[in-house]
């Protein structure tokens, strides 16, 4: 991909997304606090944070991998569960994975 091509998406994209949110503005109101719009952006929230955890844990560039990110990623699903504090959560999955680090696994 050429430098101008990239440029070029980027532009574009960007003008997308911003026509994307200006839209979102002229959508009346009452269209917005159905019970079934509610739910529906609840659940596409959580579905896009869940893509972004697990791309950033099982991906390395284009190809799957699995490191320390996955054991730290289950302690801190484990932690959740257990309804730690969230910077508990972070504090034991930093550790998990930096312990395995630290002894050569991933």
């Amino acid at each position: 991909m050429t430098a101008g091509v990239l440029w070029a998406t980027v532009l574009v994209a960007s003008v997308l997304s911003l026509g994307l949110k200006l839209a979102g503005h002229l959508v009346p109101e009452h269209w917005l606090a159905t019970d079934r719009v509610q739910r529906t952006s609840t659940l596409v929230t959580v579905a896009l944070l869940v893509s972004l955890v697990v791309v950033q844990t099982f991906a390395d560039g284009q190809a799957l991998v699995v490191d320390a990110r996955v054991p730290a990623l289950a302690v801190a699903a484990l932690a959740l569960a257990l309804r730690a504090p969230f910077i508990v959560v972070v504090l034991l999955a930093a550790a998990t994975a930096a312990g395995l680090r630290a002894l050569g696994w991933g």
